[in-house]
């Protein structure tokens, strides 16, 4: 290895994005020697900044980019962020431009699962590309120099193929990701990754999108609601009313009052949180604001199923409990087991969580509005505005 040193800069949006690159970091100078050049050393800079999170233009990301690299002195630069980013609807993988050695990465395109090594994989195809460069020749040098390399390794890099951004897994044969030039009037890239097609863009954003607000995170915050629903119920638990409720419905009834308690949750955070984005005078597109309601609805479904989840399991418990399978027999008709408790637990949490969501709102409202797109983005337009009034202010008492 010769004394060159190659620096990759890495400039994340901040939250969990910067969590996903911090995971990956350590490993990328191992994995640039292998696959992008073993001649250098790669050092690996993180920069955390809300202009990756502060617009969906491509452009203006990668001119701001630009700027970040001359003030480093990196050698390449990847910025990824957790917006969409869309051409006619279609969803943006990743862009790059090669003369000035920088790349974007939008994490909603990725997908869901798994994004660490989505992400590890993006970076050193986008690397790869800004070295060998995007054209069939470059393409060929990159997959010539590959085959040289050992077949054994360890980081499971040998079935990449120099023209793909990640590997052909699961979902990406159902949506796979096309590498493309860009068109005439592109000035600010040399390549580009998308799904060409709109059934594919919409179902990887909207995954990619509720996984980046990750729904698992709010499931403290409804501690108080749980306890609620759950006092509740399990008084109500206590009548044969609702024994005979529970025997009487059909499953098809009860999953629709399983339905209909999520939605009413979900309903009830939304409207109590003003979760909702409205029109603005901003230039956030309709489809945009349709984009982020639809994925805070996701996002707030998946929590609230992990609550209705857990609250399931504690009415299981306290069915056992209080309920004597012989008192339960003298009480409803027909055949009785323990079948029973598992209806009677079912049906007192879907009422217990539609009594819960009525009047009850979240603890810890930052977390709540933390999750959505559109409040991260506020805070993000705030931050790059007041960091630009200062920067204005400091220059003119200089």
């Amino acid at each position: 290895m010769s004394g060159k040193i190659n620096k990759l800069g890495l400039i994340t949006a901040p939250g969990y994005p910067e969590k996903l690159i911090t995971e990956i970091k350590d490993d990328l100078p191992e994995l640039l020697s292998y696959y992008v050049d073993d001649q250098c050393e790669w050092k690996i800079e993180l920069t955390v900044d809300s202009l990756t999170g502060g617009t969906d233009n491509s452009e203006e990301v990668l001119r701001e980019v630009v700027k970040f690299k001359s003030k480093n002195e990196w050698d390449f630069t990847v910025a990824i962020t957790d917006l969409p980013l869309l051409k006619n609807k279609k969803v943006i993988i990743a862009e790059a431009l090669e003369e000035e050695c920088i790349a974007l990465i939008s994490l909603p395109g990725l997908g869901a699962v798994p994004l660490g090594r989505r992400i590890r994989d993006s970076i050193l195809q986008l690397v790869n590309e800004m070295t060998f460069d995007s054209s069939e020749e470059g393409r060929a040098e990159a997959e010539k120099r590959l085959q040289k390399k050992d077949r054994e390794n360890k980081k499971n890099l040998k079935n990449r193929h120099p023209k793909r951004l990640v590997g052909r897994h699961g979902f990406d044969r159902l949506s796979p990701i096309k590498r493309e030039a860009p068109e005439e009037n592109e000035e600010h890239i040399d390549v580009r990754f998308k799904v060409d097609s709109y059934f594919g863009s919409a179902i990887r954003l909207l995954t990619g999108m509720v996984r980046a607000n990750r729904p698992w995170t709010l499931f403290p915050s409804f501690i108080k609601v749980i306890i609620l629903a759950f006092t509740t119920g399990a008084y109500a638990l206590v009548f044969p009313t609702l024994w005979t409720l529970s025997n009487e419905y059909s499953p098809w009834r009860m999953l629709l009052l399983t339905v209909i308690s999520i939605s009413a949750m979900v309903t009830w955070i939304i409207t109590a949180h003003k979760l909702w984005e409205k029109k603005s005078s901003s230039n956030q597109t309709d489809y945009i604001r349709n984009l982020y309601n639809t994925t805070t609805a996701l996002t707030l479904f998946v929590s609230v199923s992990l609550y209705y989840s857990l609250l399931f399991i504690l009415f299981s418990v306290a069915v056992i409990i209080l309920i004597p399978i012989s008192l339960l027999q003298s009480e409803v008709s027909g055949e009785v087991g323990y079948i029973n408790y598992f209806y009677i637990a079912w049906t007192a949490t879907s009422i217990s969580t539609i009594i819960g969501a009525l009047g009850s709102a979240l603890e810890e409202e930052e977390v709540v509005l933390s999750s959505t797109y559109g409040y991260r983005q506020r805070q993000r337009y705030q931050y790059i505005k007041d960091r630009r009034e200062k920067e204005e202010e400091t220059k003119e008492n200089e």
